[in-house]
């Protein structure tokens, strides 16, 4: 008898893991890349976030970035749940109860000062430790993407300037 019911719990517990690994691709299948952007959102499944608003639209952005930029659009929208890839898994967690780390030497998505989550706080304190910044709450993260935006978008703009500009140089 207990032999069934371990079977049955190790059962149970695989095929919610195995939904959870399913809802992770599932984001990414809706939702391939990021509306501001256009980066491709498997590729940066370690920064990705997933915006569920209460009227039932949902946004796949490629970073808190870009995440920052569609919160400042829609004010009128309320936000029902923010997730974001977790920096170590990639899967999606959630991005008020997750541990930030700001700044720091790891080169940031879409940002010159990088914000990466992680669902566990000795992920954060390892990833602190060897790339260093700062640990932090969401709300600390977004406010950052708003004062960086600035500075962000000009960055953005320069590197597509430059790629263009070389892309230009190879046609014959």
């Amino acid at each position: 008898m207990k032999k069934i019911v371990f079977c049955c719990i190790l059962a149970l517990f695989c095929l919610s893991l195995g939904s959870e690994l399913w809802a992770v691709d599932d984001d990414i299948k809706e939702i391939p890349s990021c509306k501001y952007c256009g980066m491709n959102r498997e590729a940066y499944a370690h920064s990705r976030m997933l915006i569920d608003y209460s009227d039932n639209t949902k946004e796949g952005l490629c970073s808190i970035h870009c995440a920052a930029v569609d919160l400042a659009l829609n004010l009128d929208k309320s936000p029902r749940a923010i997730r974001v890839g977790d920096y170590r898994t990639k899967w999606l967690i959630d991005a008020e109860k997750s541990f930030w780390v700001i700044g720091g030497s790891k080169p940031g998505v879409m940002t010159k000062n990088a914000k990466w989550a992680f669902a566990e706080k000795t992920s954060a304190e390892a990833f602190q430790k060897e790339f260093g910044g700062r640990i932090a709450e969401f709300d600390e993260a977004l406010e950052a993407s708003y004062k960086d935006l600035a500075d962000d978008t000009k960055m953005i703009r320069e590197r597509r300037k430059m790629k263009k500009m070389q892309m230009m140089e190879k046609k014959p």
